[in-house]
């Protein structure tokens, strides 16, 4: 088989990659994930990152080399090991980058990418109001 286009790894990268070039319709685009589905239970349970870290179904469960910094110590290094990467396993956890990132962008060259033109979906400020809501905090 050949192809015009070949994403390795099914990660967040990889996917938003791979979906962007398979939108026109003159090349073929493989991607290739090592990892399995990301059906597990656990990975759409925010709490389930402690079923899917150190998890040889769901992570690569690395460790890195011993460090003097650490008292000779090696760390488990999360990566993930199904369709989504560690994406599906990071506790449905995102940050938002800062102004001064997409500003740097800009500087670099692409203008559309500053803080103040960059697209808004998803950097709006998140606010969830629970004055209307009764929370009784007590036993």
């Amino acid at each position: 088989m050949e192809f015009d286009y070949i994403v390795i790894g099914g990660g967040t990268a990889g996917c938003v990659l791979a979906n962007r070039l398979s939108a026109d319709p003159t090349v073929s685009v493989v991607l290739i994930e090592a990892g399995d589905k990301d059906d597990y239970f656990w990975i759409d349970i925010p709490v389930g990152y402690l079923y899917t870290i150190a998890n040889p179904r769901t992570d690569w469960c690395y460790q890195t080399e011993a460090e003097p910094g650490l008292n000779g110590r090696s760390i488990g290094y999360a990566r993930g090991k199904v369709l989504g990467g560690c994406s599906s396993i990071n506790a449905m956890i995102y940050m938002r980058g800062q102004a001064s990132d997409f500003d740097h962008w800009a500087q670099l060259g692409n203008r559309g990418w500053s803080w103040v033109l960059a697209p808004r979906t998803g950097l709006e400020p998140a606010t969830y109001g629970l004055e209307d809501r009764e929370i009784n905090w007590s036993k």
